[in-house]
């Protein structure tokens, strides 16, 4: 048995204004009785330090931030895994990779994806007349039918995995040569000298590859573009629809246009963070201007920071994991501490969700899935078990009440990908495996009254998800590879590299 920490909520938060005020919740005669739309955001990498309205360090999210005080910013918000495929796919799906079967992230030469079995949220709301698009990374396969346009979404433009796992390259790796730390007296290094901005990367409009290599400084625009031409062609066609965007930031590798626009001439990442703050703006400026009073917008990230990239990477505020950093490892991405995982968020819907909030509510990506389906009045697929849940009351109604349990997989760690690492249990949280946070920094004696209070109330949670896992449908994706599987815009060139424009 790993140790229990004692788990203290909302270290050095700042709270925004009163828990819930009251709101007068309305519709006018355009809206009443539409379905809404929905827009989900999840960014990349980006630790819950690096929201503004969360850590008063960071001075880079002014969009997010206003998003904050005329929405509602949740401060105990989780991704559903701490890394890149695990979290994604737990969030189209609403089911712990356990269930889904993407317990670890998926390669260049991947032959499988989420499994075809597995229902979408963008399935679901396709049925249910939606109009339905992604923008941005996608990371959950693209060989054959695992692409996006397969997988319940009508439109796609975007990268098919992470934007340094060019089709040449290493994946986990930078090419050319990004080391992930300065070693010695090396200097801290400029993304336009060490790092690269085109890789052999295909980028997908729909089923076709549009360009190759991607020019990553010109992602960020591309993507605000498509954002908007959607928004604005499915409100023209009074469908309702989802749209989720895919961040590419604030994933390495950080390029160069990003350090040029930050008129300070401060580190790579906080130039990073404004050019995604500023994405994100012009996406809910298209918002307000073409569906404001019918359209729910939740940004939120897929993972923690990735540590190894030091100054490359982001904060993680309070949870510095500082009993886990004492023994030599790290307490952010790919980890179950809870810089890996907690992560910021944000909703916004004028009118529905009350403006200034902050709320406590123990939530997750996992909860995106069956909140907009009910939202959407679209049933849950079924034969399936879920591991979220409708966090609407916590939206509108003034509730507090989140999730009472909430486990935290293997996302990386010695053992087994996608295993039960980590279980909180209210203000307790239980590691089963310790590798040798702020919040975790003590662990509970273990011959304490409160620790034996707790432990039999942990081995009996973690025994039930694990029964009604056995009970469930379980899902295998297939992780083989194979070069063929390699997405290419001309496969004679061994570089994956399309040939320069005549």
């Amino acid at each position: 048995m790993g140790w229990l920490f004692l788990k203290v909520l909302l270290v050095g938060v700042a709270f925004l204004g009163c828990l819930y005020p009251l709101v007068n919740v309305c519709f006018n005669e355009e809206t009443r009785g539409q379905k809404p739309n929905f827009v989900i955001v999840l960014a990349d990498d980006m630790g819950w330090g690096d929201l503004g309205a969360n850590w008063g360090e960071t001075k880079d999210t002014a969009n997010l931030d206003k998003m904050a005080t005329e929405g509602m910013r949740f401060v105990d918000f989780h991704a559903a895994a701490s890394t890149c495929s695990p979290s994604r796919a737990s969030l189209l799906t609403g089911r712990l990779g356990l269930r889904n079967g993407v317990t670890h992230n998926f390669a260049v030469t991947s032959m499988g994806g989420l499994p075809l079995n597995e229902t979408t949220l963008a399935e679901v709301l396709q049925q249910a007349g939606y109009v339905t698009g992604m923008i941005g990374k996608w990371h959950l396969g693209h060989h054959s039918s695992y692409h996006p346009n397969f997988r319940g979404f009508d439109y796609y433009f975007g990268i098919p995995y992470s934007h340094d796992m060019g089709c040449t390259d290493t994946p986990g790796y930078n090419h050319p040569p990004c080391p992930a730390c300065p070693r010695g007296d090396r200097p801290a290094r400029s993304p336009d000298r060490d790092c690269y901005t085109d890789v052999a990367l295909p980028l997908y409009e729909n089923l076709n590859i549009v360009e190759q290599p991607v020019n990553l400084s010109g992602l960020a625009q591309k993507y605000a573009e498509k954002a908007t031409q959607f928004i604005q062609r499915a409100s023209t066609s009074r469908r309702p629809f989802l749209l989720y965007v895919g961040l590419a930031h604030m994933h390495v590798p950080l390029t160069a246009t990003q350090q040029s626009a930050d008129p300070q001439g401060r580190r790579p990442y906080a130039a990073g963070l404004r050019e995604m703050d500023s994405l994100m703006g012009q996406i809910k400026d298209t918002v307000d201007r073409t569906a404001r009073e019918n359209t729910f917008l939740w940004f939120t990230g897929d993972n923690g920071p990735w540590a190894q990239k030091c100054e490359l990477s982001g904060s993680a505020g309070p949870f510095t994991g500082s009993w886990q950093v004492r023994r030599g490892g790290s307490p952010a991405k790919q980890t179950t501490w809870e810089g890996g995982h907690r992560v910021p968020a944000v909703a916004y819907w004028p009118g529905r969700i009350p403006s200034n909030v902050t709320s406590t509510a123990l939530l997750s990506v996992l909860d995106v899935f069956p909140t907009v389906l009910a939202l959407a009045g679209a049933r849950l697929p079924r034969g399936r078990h879920f591991d979220g849940l409708d966090a609407s009351e916590v939206l509108f109604g003034g509730s507090q009440t989140g999730h009472r349990v909430l486990f935290h997989p293997n996302s990386g760690a010695a053992g087994e990908y996608g295993a039960l690492q980590t279980v909180r249990l209210e203000r307790y949280k239980a590691f089963f495996v310790t590798e040798d946070d702020g919040a975790e920094a003590a662990p509970l004696e273990t011959g304490s009254a409160e620790y034996q209070s707790v432990l039999p109330k942990v081995r009996e949670v973690l025994a039930d998800v694990l029964r009604d896992v056995a009970d469930d449908h379980v899902s295998r994706a297939d992780y083989t590879q194979d070069p063929s599987a390699t997405p290419c815009c001309n496969p004679h060139q061994i570089a994956c590299r399309c040939e320069p424009p005549p």
